[in-house]
């Protein structure tokens, strides 16, 4: 039987969800099923006999659900009474559905079970969890007959429900949770478990659709397991991964202001012949970020470095993508003045970065709108050679050493130029693609810049 999920993802990760879908699970499906895949907001829908253990790979999902039903809008009469038993019935519907999906959720648990027994990784308290299920579960696996294997009494649930529009006028969420969880319980025979249920049952209803799913995992796909500790979201991390335009592997990425590391993991994650460069000025950052690495098994192919972004301790040219969070001062702050160092930040990573590299910028909105105004046809202040640095090292003090030869030789480089009231502008820069998304409580922008020449530096 063809087995019908889907995924959450954050606002403006719906496209590249699709993408990932078709590239990574239908390498090996049927033509025909490309069709199958449909977006919609919040959501990427799918069939597929892909392992379950290949879903979870997927990098700009939220969470993964098997679905039980996509329908159309619950239509509620003005009759209190009467719209509850509608909303049972619309959303409960035959019972003999959810049997069937019941036992298609106990198979891809033992699929999970299964890969994870031969060493395929899954996030942290995966086991835990998945053992914990396989034992509820076991009661299930005695006959392969539908009505004698499941043994009603072992099922626990608790619904989670999701309402907006014309619905939500009438019931809040927890009150629709609680008519849908009567009628499974009266229907199906399943008792509520607020707390450690078996099963979760996922209801998203809206003014445009009602979806009932069952989340395949405990813990959300985007918590990766070897984020210690959390810093840009990681879904958005991989997009801008993603999103350059071409393959990363045997390059050298920076990251000028890296952070706790998040954007390199994602991007190290995806090529693993690159070689990864981590800089900050915050040593409490970069020490987190060290644990990161560390627990990533990452720590031969990203070095971490104390070290300004206003002063990128490397010779022009050398780098084949710059991918940067730019800060936004919001949920970290940051000791310079964003707008103000802009411009100057902008001409360090370009300087860097060799002819034909990319350059991955998240920016806020505000800097998005004073970013169109650096990039343009003026010609840029001379930047001025001085002293070497060293590559890995976390002492700023130290800056004589050469720097260590790695899979390419980086000739370390000092930039004398300071901030000024005159205007700086960036011509060697070619703009390849913007794309929108949301961190939650603000809008942000992913902006792709492609080196199409060395910058003609003058007085």
């Amino acid at each position: 039987m063809m087995k019908r999920f889907y995924c959450t993802a954050g606002a403006g990760l719906e496209e590249l969800l699709v993408e990932e879908v078709k590239h990574k699970l239908f390498a090996t499906e049927p033509v025909c099923m490309l069709d199958q895949v449909e977006q919609i907001s919040g959501r990427v829908f799918f069939c597929s006999n892909a392992h379950v253990n290949t879903m979870t790979q997927l990098k700009s999902a939220e969470r993964l659900f098997l679905l039980l039903r996509k329908a159309a809008p619950i239509s509620l009469p003005k009759n209190s009474a009467k719209a509850a038993v509608v909303i049972q019935q619309s959303i409960v519907g035959d019972a003999n559905i959810w049997k069937q999906s019941l036992l298609m959720w106990k198979a891809l648990q033992t699929e999970l079970q299964d890969g994870q027994q031969h060493g395929q990784k899954r996030k942290r308290e995966e086991d835990d969890s998945l053992n914990a299920v396989a034992s509820s579960m076991h009661s299930l696996s005695s006959n392969t007959q539908l009505g004698k294997e499941l043994n009603q009494h072992s099922i626990t649930f608790r619904v989670s429900c999701r309402c907006s529009g014309v619905i939500a006028r009438s019931y809040t969420s927890q009150r629709l949770s609680c008519i849908i969880g009567m009628a499974i319980k009266e229907k199906l025979r399943w008792k509520v478990d607020l707390k450690e249920p078996i099963i979760e049952v996922n209801v998203n209803v809206s003014d445009h659709h009602c979806i009932i799913g069952m989340p395949l995992l405990k813990h959300p796909l985007a918590s990766r397991c070897y984020m210690k500790h959390n810093g840009l979201r990681s879904t958005i991390a991989w997009a801008m991964t993603f999103l350059c335009p071409k393959p990363l592997n045997d390059s050298v990425i920076l990251d000028p202001m890296c952070g706790v590391g998040a954007v390199l993991l994602e991007a190290a994650q995806e090529y693993s012949n690159a070689l990864f460069l981590g800089m900050d000025t915050d040593m409490s950052q970069l020490q987190k970020a060290a644990e990161n690495v560390n627990a990533a098994g990452m720590e031969e192919k990203v070095q971490l470095l104390q070290s300004s972004a206003m002063e990128i301790p490397l010779t022009s040219g050398v780098v084949d993508a710059v991918l940067c969070d730019v800060p936004f001062g919001r949920k970290f702050s940051c000791s310079i003045d964003m707008p103000t160092a802009l411009p100057h930040l902008l001409k360090e990573m370009e300087r860097v970065l060799c002819v034909g590299g990319h350059l991955v910028l998240l920016l806020s909105l505000q800097l998005s709108a004073q970013l169109k105004k650096i990039i343009c046809k003026h010609k840029p202040k001379k930047h001025a050679n001085s002293i070497d640095t060293h590559c890995v090292h976390t002492d700023p003090s130290s800056t004589n050493n050469e720097c260590k030869d790695i899979s390419k030789t980086l000739m370390c480089h000092k930039s004398s130029s300071e901030i000024s009231n005159t205007p700086m502008f960036i011509t060697s820069l070619q703009a390849y693609r913007t794309h929108k998304v949301s961190l939650g409580s603000t809008d942000a922008f992913i902006h792709i810049f492609t080196k199409i020449q060395s910058e003609i530096n003058t007085h």
